[in-house]
């Protein structure tokens, strides 16, 4: 009997923050639902990480997720703006922690490389691989949305084997048999 597995993936952010469940049974994965939660309209920093908490936590208690992925706040120079993701991160963090959810950061590159096969991949390049992953009919407005869906799917591929649709292989030869697919 495959086990059965739903991951969270959160790409935080204090004015757009996206997120996806897939569902991971063996080596197949279904994606669940990805959305964003948009806080533009939001002054108060605070108040934007009560949201984030609130929002991870009804999501949570909504699908029940069975590990969380967070994508890492990546090391850029405007340090206020890597304080202000780090503490986004944390709060969806310390959400799935409030739950005894597991919790597993990965870096951007390392997510972009896990779907793309390529580190320097754009978000235009992650979400039209991920839309061939999981048969995923149309690119949702806000990035941001495949970005968190792009987290769990890391995490689930971290046991290096995929369906493809072709039998089961390794993502090295999925990428290397799908060039055309990967921009």
């Amino acid at each position: 009997m495959q086990e059965e597995k739903i991951i969270l993936g959160i790409d935080p952010g204090t004015s757009i923050m996206g997120f996806g469940l897939i569902k991971k049974k063996g080596s197949n994965f279904e994606m669940i639902m990805m959305d964003v939660l948009i806080m533009t309209k939001i002054n108060d920093p605070y108040l934007k990480l009560q949201k984030i908490f609130q929002k991870t936590l009804a999501i949570i208690d909504q699908y029940h997720p069975d590990e969380v992925a967070l994508e890492a706040p990546f090391f850029g120079k405007n340090v206020q703006s890597m304080l202000k993701l780090g503490r986004a991160q944390g709060v969806a963090m310390a959400a799935a922690l409030q739950r005894d959810i597991p919790v597993t950061e990965y870096a951007p590159l390392k997510i972009k490389k896990a779907i793309t096969g390529r580190g320097a991949a754009s978000k235009e390049q992650v979400a039209a691989m991920l839309m061939q992953m999981l048969n995923i009919k149309e690119m949702p407005k806000y990035l941001d949305a495949t970005d968190g869906l792009a987290a769990a799917m890391c995490h689930g591929l971290q046991n290096g084997a995929i369906n493809t649709g072709k039998g089961k292989s390794t993502w090295a030869s999925f990428v290397k048999n799908n060039q055309d697919r990967i921009g």
